[in-house]
């Protein structure tokens, strides 16, 4: 488990973590999202230990990181931003010189690059060097020195970027397996990934804490009212009289016209009325084509508290 108290941090007057507090516990896949220059890099890298905070402090499994930084580095696998790979390596070279920067036993290393190697899907550029090898491939040579050597934790810093559909895809599927036995601390731009991958989104913004809660939570904390399309064949001029007197309605906005249908946006002052709807133009005798609920996404969300 991650407990993080107060934390701030400040590069000479400038504030980039403010007084921060949160927990991690185990097994959870952690969202930490924010805009540029909101501190999630910051927080990054104070958790695992590459920088020292202003005040406050962090505790993983209830090691302090002012007294225990050594430790806590090797329960953790970090994949900074921008990792630093050593260009003129070839792949497995490198690998075998994290496992031994990590203190693996020799008599497993050639298992764990072999087990790396095929997690991360480097099997066809395992003798290239570094520096030969695309962004995606890179990525991917970043994640496995993260997880060479088995770590509790995994602290991930834009894990997708420069991969490809295909290669975004099968990252995801593996940090959610990931997840299912290590903690994951997550930060992406790519909101959909969060909402596909994490099981609670953390949002920061000017290095202070905005959100907190599953992307459920979030997406349905935001909206006071909910908004439903409905689409009817022809035009009912009957339409808006008789939907007046739903209980619920707050407004009826006409979208523009569709070639033989007519499109209305409904404001609901309820939660969902889309069942109301349905008896209501049974009754009436209209045709529907569309009935559906507007969802709010996890990108209404973050540019509702960032903007």
């Amino acid at each position: 488990m991650i407990r993080i108290e107060n934390l701030s941090k400040s590069y000479n007057s400038q504030l980039a973590v403010d007084n921060i507090s949160f927990e991690v516990k185990t097994g959870e896949v952690l969202g930490f999202l924010g805009p540029n220059g909101a501190g999630k890099t910051t927080t990054m890298k104070i958790i695992t230990c590459f920088m020292p905070p202003t005040s406050g402090d962090v505790f993983v499994d209830d090691l302090d990181i002012y007294e225990h930084s050594l430790e806590i580095r090797r329960k953790i696998g970090y994949l900074p931003e921008h990792t630093a790979l050593y260009q003129d390596m070839n792949v497995i070279d490198y690998l075998a010189y994290v496992a031994e920067l990590r203190e693996i036993p020799a008599r497993k290393q050639r298992g764990r690059i072999r087990e790396m190697v095929d997690l991360c899907g480097l099997s066809e550029v395992r003798s290239k060097n570094i520096g030969e090898l695309s962004k995606g491939f890179r990525q991917r040579v970043g994640l496995a020195q993260a997880m060479i050597h088995a770590p509790d934790i995994l602290v991930l810093d834009e894990p997708t970027i420069g991969l490809d559909p295909n290669q975004i895809v099968e990252i995801r599927g593996l940090i959610k397996q990931l997840g299912q036995e290590k903690t994951v601390i997550l930060s992406t731009h790519i909101l959909s990934e969060v909402q596909t991958v994490c099981n609670r989104v953390i949002i920061i913004n000017k290095g202070q804490l905005v959100a907190d809660g599953t992307p459920t939570e979030l997406t349905g904390n935001l909206k006071g009212e909910e908004t439903i399309y409905f689409e009817l064949k022809g035009v009912s001029p009957d339409f808006k009289p008789a939907l007046e007197n739903l209980a619920g309605v707050a407004e009826i906005i006409e979208e523009t016209p569709l070639e033989g249908s007519t499109v209305y946006r409904i404001e609901s002052k309820k939660e969902d009325i889309r069942e109301e709807l349905f008896h209501l133009a049974g009754h009436q005798g209209w045709t529907i084509l569309e009935l559906r609920r507007e969802q709010t996404s996890l990108e209404d969300v973050f540019r509702e508290l960032t903007k």
